[in-house]
């Protein structure tokens, strides 16, 4: 399984012993943070770099060293790979300490919840 490290923004990839990860559900916008461009440096020159880092931004502050989200931690242009982590999605969502819900479209500004 290949989780993105909170702090770097990096991948590790983890074959027998998963560490403790967050999941990230996510809307989907133009220009998407793919697998390729976190692995040759270029990640932040997409525009949903900043949905990355937003998207971060609480399992790190919950504790989370890794996460899943499923934009850029599946390499796409890989069949095979593509083929797994489709039959593996369920196990994985199940796995995840938690799940947390990025909506981009909402204004945390007016965010209202009950106190």
């Amino acid at each position: 399984m290949r989780l993105l490290n909170t702090e770097t923004l990096n991948f590790e990839t983890f074959y027998d012993k998963i560490p403790v990860y967050a999941i990230i559900s996510h809307t989907w916008e133009s220009d998407e943070v793919l697998f390729q461009d976190i692995e040759n440096g270029t990640a932040e020159r997409r525009d949903g770099f900043a949905e990355v880092k937003g998207a971060v931004g609480q399992p790190v502050k919950d504790g989370f060293k890794y996460t899943w989200i499923d934009t850029c931690c599946i390499d796409k242009s890989s069949s095979a790979e593509l083929s797994e982590a489709i039959n593996s999605m369920f196990r994985w969502y199940r796995e995840a300490q938690v799940c947390y819900a990025y909506l981009s479209d909402v204004n945390h500004d007016d965010d209202h919840r009950a106190k």
